[in-house]
């Protein structure tokens, strides 16, 4: 390259960004006047005083400065007063390493017809031995001349290359969008950079960046001169970063899906909630859209699948361990089973005819079936599902595997809530009447639900029953705390309640006998709240004795409802004297008691919740407030609604009918 500057006959100059001579060969330092030495590091402006000669003056033209700011080839004509012509080009170059712009100057004298074109093709081989193909092309965008380099990579003949044939050399998904990006540059004489694969000899491809400016004879673009780049290398290793990238990223996010997995499932009580839980983690984790749980029969040596809500139905949800299903197979094999599509899950169970019965009944198209594992043994499996073929890769399969274990664990968690959920849900109702009296001009309902978070029977109460004097006696109690304490204690009160009331009825005399019965037989510790009352059909007498409880409410017909306007006494075991409340229950009216699980929560206190119960039951139907069943639905419904249940809610309510005179006469 230094032979080819030095003994170049076009004179050749490159000017930094900061406008000073990087490299000056000695061909335009003549030119100037100068030695190369002496312009290097030099703006051209800086040689005025240093030179007299005609190309030197011609240096001082806007030409770096037009070709930077159009980006593109600037020429000039320049003749000197002995007669010679140099053509003056300048054009933009970008420093394929660091992207600084640089403005190359060519000084070549035009004598004798095709001087110029020599000096060029010189140029050429300058800028190919800086690892650059020059090419060429006409005005209109149509390549005219040869390039060697081009056909050697590519084996297109010469015919093949001319015009626009180079395009057919690219990759097919690049060469629409480059023949249009190519086409608007020469229709807009606007500088062209595009990159693109091309198919070398051998039948790979390699990545090129290509650049080309117009080169102008101040009045239309006369012909274009490009370079054409070798960019695999650093293609790849960009590719490489990012394949890195987001395999940390896909990392990073499995990590923390697999946290919140954990979470999840920490809070899921049921198996229905950790299958939900395991569909969305599995949505938004892997992409399934079919998540289930198979969970193992030992006995039967039979599985049965748990689905997610909304998922699509399975041909068959309980199968024998030797079914041709992928989640059979993972647990009789205690391994993964992944089928990434129809044929492989054929293949895996020879063409078994339960294959095309599942692909015929679901869109499930893929799969993957994980080991639940429990001490050495499987429970059943993970099973996830997807519509379409599916690869899984080693990094999703670990992160299965794991999820795998967690939802394991919270399975068997799950299993032993939902026994000892259920048992406790029988003891509790064994513990209330079966069925509330038939009392003649009397209607009873109760309502009772317990509190979903607890799995331990709780000491919310009621009970009613007929007097022998023909009065009916209603209690609705709560013993705090929960457990085998709390309703032993419950049942204690309760049985001791029903023999008071039979020896001596009223209200007082009865929360008497059972403070006395309380200190005797009950710890301090265990606070009992109740209000017991006894009502006579014929008069709407009502008798009652509150020992700490919240108010009952009445609601009448034909007036706003309203809470019982009585001071409550302590609860049970804390005095020796109780006060008797007496009041008129009129026809159509109802008197309802209820536990503090209606309405106090987390979120509301018993004040409020006290004033939210009157205006809920102010807007009850008509229809409702005739009913007491339906009344203490509504009550309910309307209480809980948006809230999360913290406790058991148990009611119970009293009503005098209206009577009709027809039916009577």
């Amino acid at each position: 390259m230094k032979s080819l500057l030095t003994d170049a006959p076009i004179g050749f100059a490159l000017i930094g960004p900061d406008d000073a001579f990087g490299t000056i060969n000695q061909r335009l330092a003549d030119l100037v006047g100068l030695t190369p030495a002496q312009c290097l590091g030099r703006r051209p402006d800086d040689l005025a005083g240093t030179s007299g000669s005609a190309v030197g003056a011609a240096l001082l033209r806007t030409g770096p400065a037009a070709a930077r700011e159009h980006g593109r080839s600037v020429r000039e004509r320049h003749r000197t007063p002995d007669g010679e012509v140099w053509d003056l080009t300048w054009f933009p170059v970008t420093s394929p390493d660091t992207g600084d712009v640089h403005v190359a100057l060519i000084a070549a004298r035009d004598h004798e017809g095709g001087a110029t074109r020599r000096e060029e093709e010189r140029l050429r081989a300058l800028l190919q031995a800086g690892n650059q193909i020059v090419w060429t092309a006409g005005a209109t965008g149509e390549v005219h001349e040869d390039s060697p380099q081009w056909r050697a990579i590519t084996g297109q003949d010469l015919e093949s290359y001319l015009g626009r044939g180079w395009l057919q050399a690219l990759h097919p998904d690049d060469r629409e969008r480059v023949e249009i990006a190519w086409g608007d540059a020469v229709l807009d004489a606007t500088p062209f950079d595009a990159l693109f694969r091309v198919r070398t000899r051998s039948g790979g491809y390699t990545h090129y960046r290509a650049r080309a400016n117009p080169v102008s004879d101040g009045v239309r673009t006369t012909e274009w001169i490009g370079t054409l780049v070798d960019i695999t290398t650093e293609r790849e290793a960009d590719e490489l970063r990012q394949r890195l990238n987001h395999q940390l990223s896909e990392a990073a996010m499995r990590t923390a899906r697999l946290q919140q997995a954990t979470s999840d499932l920490a809070e899921a009580l049921t198996v229905a909630h950790v299958v939900d839980a395991m569909s969305d983690i599995g949505r938004s984790g892997v992409g399934a859209d079919h998540t289930s749980v198979v969970l193992l029969d030992r006995d039967r040596l039979r599985l049965r699948t748990i689905a997610a809500e909304h998922a699509h139905d399975l041909p068959r949800h309980t199968f024998p361990l030797d079914h041709p299903d992928v989640a059979a197979r993972a647990v009789a094999d205690r391994a993964p089973r992944i089928a990434s599509g129809p044929a492989e899950l054929s293949a895996l169970f020879d063409d078994a005819p339960e294959v095309a019965e599942l692909l015929d009944t679901t869109p499930e198209r893929s799969w993957v079936a994980l080991p639940m594992m429990v001490a050495g043994r499987p429970i059943g499996a993970l099973r996830f599902a997807f519509t379409g073929p599916r690869e899984i890769t080693d990094e999703e399969r670990v992160f299965l595997e794991a999820l795998a274990g967690q939802c394991a664990l919270a399975i068997g968690r799950a299993t032993l809530y939902e026994r000892e959920h259920s048992t406790a849900e029988e003891l509790q109702h064994s513990l209330l009447p079966e069925d509330l009296p038939q009392v003649s001009g009397v209607r009873l309902a109760a309502y009772y639900r317990s509190g979903s978070q607890h799995v331990q029977v709780g000491g919310d109460w009621y009970d009613a029953f007929p007097l022998p004097d023909g009065r009916v006696a209603g209690v609705l109690g709560d013993v705090m705390g929960k457990g085998i304490p709390a309703a032993a204690g419950m049942s204690r009160i309760r049985n001791a309640l029903r023999a008071l009331a039979y020896s001596m009825p009223e209200p007082a005399d009865v929360l008497t006998g059972l403070d006395r019965m309380f200190s005797a037989t009950e710890g301090m510790d265990q606070v009992t709240t109740l209000v017991y009352f006894v009502l006579d059909p014929v008069t709407g007498q009502l008798d009652l004795s509150n020992a700490g409880h919240l108010p009952p409410l009445v609601v009448a017909g034909g007036a706003r409802p309203s809470l019982l306007d009585s001071e409550p006494d302590t609860p049970l075991g804390v005095t020796s004297e109780r006060g008797h409340h007496k009041f008129f229950v009129q026809p159509g009216n109802t008197v309802a008691l209820y536990s503090d699980g209606l309405v106090e929560n987390r979120k509301r206190s018993v004040a409020s919740g006290l004033d939210e119960l009157v205006d809920v039951a102010s807007s009850a139907p008509p229809e409702v407030v005739g009913d007491p069943q339906l009344m203490l639905e509504y009550l309910v419904e309307s209480m809980l609604e948006g809230y999360e249940q913290d406790d058991d809610v148990t009611l119970l309510a009293v009503q005098l009918p209206v009577i009709d005179s027809a039916s009577e006469r």
